[in-house]
Parts: C-alpha cells; structure tokens; sequence
C-alpha cells in the first residue's frame, strides 16, 4: 500500500476516534454536539488574544459580559486560577470606576472557604413561620424551565445544593428538574404557572400541591423583570413539552402566554393582601420582584407597608441590564432603569418609610463579579441574585441565540440534540464553584477592607471617579438623598453591634436576630 493511502488511514482512524471521544465525553458541550468541528472553537479561543490585541477588540469592550469577566467564571467553576497577570488592562482613571479603600489592618479570619451567610433573617419582621437566615448572599435567580433547558436546570439545582444556595424556579413551575436537592423559592409570574385552575387564574390548592411537592423555602411574586419589562411571555407550543406542561400546570403543545400584569390584584394595597394571603397559607417569607419604572409605586409600596404594618419581606430589584429573558431591542435597552439608579429610588422610598431595616433587598442584573456585587452591597443590598453568570458557569458561551431555540451549548434549548451534551453532574459541580468562589472573593474584599462581612463595610470607603477626576463616596456618587445615606449607615452600625448575639439561640427562626449571627 502507498505511504499515502497509509496517511489518509491513519488521519481518518484519528477521526473515528475523537468523533467517538467528543460523542461520549462530558465536559464539554460543544464538542458532544458539535464533534471534530467544536475543536475549532478551542483552537480559535487560544490564539485569540493575540489576534483581538492587534485586530479586533480589547478585554473590556464586548458586552452584555466582557472577555475578562467570561473567562473569570469560567476559570473560578472549573477551579482553575482565575489571576490575571502583568497588572490591569482597565483605565483606572476613568469615568465610573470603582474603588474600595482598603484597610492598613485587614481583618484576619479563618472562616472556611466559600461560605458566606446573609446578614439578615428572612421573614423575620412578619414573624414568618420559616423564617430563615440564608447560608448563602449568593443566590440563583429565577429562569424557568422552559426557557432553559432540564439538564441545565438540574445543574443549577444541584449546584445550589452542593453551594447551599437557594435556586430561583422562574415563573415556569417546579420541575422534576428542580428536585435534586437544592432549597427553592418558588416564583409566582403572572401566568401562575404551577398554582393556576382550568381558568387560568390563580388556585390555592394549585399552589399548596406545587409548594408541598418540593423544598421551597419563600415565594415570590414576579411583577415585571429587567429585560422586558411591562411585557407578558410567550412560551410557542413547539416547546411545551409533556414535562414542561406537567411542571406548568397546562396544556401540552399549546402555546403558552403570561399576562404583561397579575390578574388577582389592580393595586398596591391589593397587592399587599395578596402576599399575605400567600404568606398565611405556606407560612414561608414572601416577597416580590420588579424591574424599576414608575417610582410611584415604590413610595406608594412603603407608605402602604409602613401603615398597614404587613406586605413583602423581601424585595428583589432587577436591573435593566438583567437578560435572562429576550425580548424587543427597545425595552431591552430604554425601558426600566439600570440597577444603581433604580435600586437607590427604591431603597431611598422604604428608608424614608422607615422600612430598611425589616425588608431583605435582593439585587439581581450583572451583579455576578465581587466588585458590582460590594458596590450593591454598601447600597443597601442583602443578597445577591445571580442569572448569566450562572448560566455561564454552566457552559453558556454568549451566542445570543437564547430567543432561537439553537443554543449551541444546551442550555437555553429543548432540543434533545443540543441539550445531550450538558452533563448536569458535572455542571452542577461547576456552579457550586463559581457560587462559592463569588462568595470567596465579596469576603476576600471586606476583609480588605477590615471588615468580616460585606454588610458590615462603611459605604462611605466604596468610592466612584466622576467626572473632573473627582473621587465621591458611592451613595452621594449615586444620588442617595441625606435621610437615605444616614439610614444606611445606621443600619450598617446596628449589624455590627448584631455580632455580639452571634453564639445566640432562639426559640425559633422567626425570634432569631434579624442581623449577623
């Protein structure tokens, strides 16, 4: 036989081999989808910084997430070394930088890795039945089955309970994918999926079936979200599977849609008598979630509150940078506001109400990186809820195509093809590190700081370059009003003194400290 013939053996034996190999293996997405040709992937990421250094773009210039930022959760979940080297590629002195102003004497813990509990008990100020104080300030936010797909979800399921996280539903139902073990807050949208009658509308029995059926430790109530707000949800019938539909509570191969409001309240007065309705019938904290538009309804919300002394324990803020749902261009970029902006109007609307102290604030929208996360965190922000990010560290690269169904990757997908390639057992192993590594490094900066918790840092030493060169303290950067920026503080102080209770027992969650312990 020729030595050609001999060549082109050999080159296709090698072939077969790796087509088998990527076919079987589980690490990597892309190549059990996408066999031989998904190396090219590999080999163009790895002579890419050099191409883009003198081509394309810098580290810092593709959005919604930049190259710095993708390759910081991808290396933390596989725990590999997330450092840069050779010093920072941004400009330090530009307009809207960060800084944190360290300690001389950093504060010296032995805490284990990764851990990091919430400062406040949820449920406390209403006395919930499961009030409970968060092991984790980092959490996963809601995105539904349906929109991602069951092996991406069990991922994030298990991830959540390997980190001790708590692991948003979205308003698509429980799942069977939603049962691996991690504890869940149950999201309400406006479609009541998984707590809905034959109607359509909102059923109790639903509900209490859905809720006793799995973990769920609070209930949320989802208003609107940063990526379309003010706009309902269509689910095609191509994607309701028998599964999705079961966890859904409707139909299968039907179209699905989701109201653009709540059918069973027109106001903010009936919105509080939903969420205590909610609250008396499970017992666990309840809270709401919204994008940030009309600020009415925000000092409307805690006057209400403050007067009737009832309604959310908790409420979460999403950012118009929040993308874990597509939707139109123009809402995505024009409608509700950026997280700072809007969280400082909600926030500044219960300090004024007095309320700070006794509801949880939970941010979401690209708060997934230590920096955004302490700057929201010296705002007032309790928790942390992560999507992309997490979405990320279970193997999404960025493609865009979460509104085509052609998630190359598997995981905003129904297609069996595309999704047999995400192997939640690993990837749950990976979200459990980004989580904890998340965790690792808002502790690592508090105590930089000289502080034991991110709660505990004055906002006064988080600091923002404005124009002129000018170096303000993030909340008057921001906008905060006098009465805002004392209340925050103050709350600050009462958290420390809180410390003192921290070997402290109570009869139950709900009469535990409200602050660290």
């Amino acid at each position: 036989m020729n030595w050609w013939l001999w060549t082109l053996a050999a080159i296709g034996a090698l072939l077969i081999v790796t087509t088998v190999y990527d076919l079987v293996q589980k690490r990597h997405a892309i190549l059990r989808n996408f066999p031989i040709i998904g190396h090219l992937r590999y080999l163009l990421e790895s002579f890419g910084p050099e191409l883009r250094q003198y081509i394309v773009s810098d580290n810092d210039e593709e959005r919604p997430f930049n190259r710095n930022q993708r390759r910081w959760v991808y290396a933390t979940s596989k725990r590999e070394n997330p450092y840069f080297g050779f010093g920072s590629d941004n400009r330090l002195d530009a307009d809207g930088h960060v800084f944190f102003r360290h300690s001389a004497f950093p504060f010296d813990s032995d805490a284990p890795h990764g851990e990091l509990r919430a400062a406040k008990v949820l449920g406390a100020w209403r006395g919930r039945p499961g009030a409970f104080r968060p092991e984790s300030v980092v959490n996963i936010s809601g995105m539904s089955y349906g929109s991602l797909s069951g092996p991406a979800v069990a991922a994030l399921n298990g991830g959540s309970a390997i980190a001790g996280c708590l692991h948003n539903t979205g308003e698509g139902g429980v799942s069977v994918h939603h049962r691996l073990g991690g504890d869940l807050v149950f999201q309400l949208g406006t479609g009541y999926f998984g707590a809905r009658g034959a109607d359509g509308r909102f059923c109790m029995d639903a509900f209490l079936a859905s809720f006793g059926s799995a973990p769920v430790k609070a209930v949320e109530l989802k208003l609107s979200q940063g990526a379309k707000p003010g706009l309902g949800g269509v689910l095609p019938a191509a994607k309701v599977t028998e599964e999705i539909a079961e966890a859904r509570g409707v139909p299968a191969g039907v179209t699905v849609r989701s109201p653009n409001r709540h059918p069973e309240f027109d106001d903010v007065a009936g919105l509080v008598r939903f969420t205590e309705r909610i609250a008396d019938a499970c017992g666990v904290p309840v809270g709401i979630k919204s994008a940030v538009g009309d600020r009415r309804f925000w000092t409307e919300l805690a006057s209400e509150m403050s007067r009737a002394g009832r309604g959310p324990d908790f409420i979460t803020v999403d950012g118009g940078e929040g993308g874990t749902g597509a939707g139109p261009l123009t809402f995505t970029d024009h409608v509700s506001l950026p997280f700072r902006v809007g969280f400082a109007e909600v926030y500044q609307a219960f300090a004024e109400a007095d309320l700070h102290e006794a509801v949880v604030f939970v941010g979401s929208g690209k708060l997934g990186f230590a920096p955004d996360a302490m700057v929201a965190m010296a705002m007032g922000v309790d928790l942390i809820n992560v999507g992309r990010e997490a979405m990320m560290s279970v193997g999404c690269i960025q493609a865009q195509r979460c509104h085509s169904g052609r998630c190359p990757t598997g995981v905003a997908t129904q297609s069996k093809w595309l999704t047999r390639g995400l192997d939640p057992t690993s990837k749950a192993v990976r979200v459990a590190n980004y989580v904890a590594g998340l965790r690792q490094e808002l502790r690592m900066l508090a105590e930089a700081m000289g502080e034991e918790h991110p709660s505990l840092v004055d906002p006064a030493a988080v600091e923002m370059r404005i124009r002129r060169g000018e170096l303000l303290p993030i909340l008057d950067a921001i906008g905060y009003s006098e009465a805002a920026k004392e209340a925050r503080i103050a709350l600050g102080e009462v958290s420390r003194e809180a410390r003192l209770f921290a070997d402290s027992t109570a009869a139950s969650p709900a009469q535990a400290p409200r602050f660290l312990g």
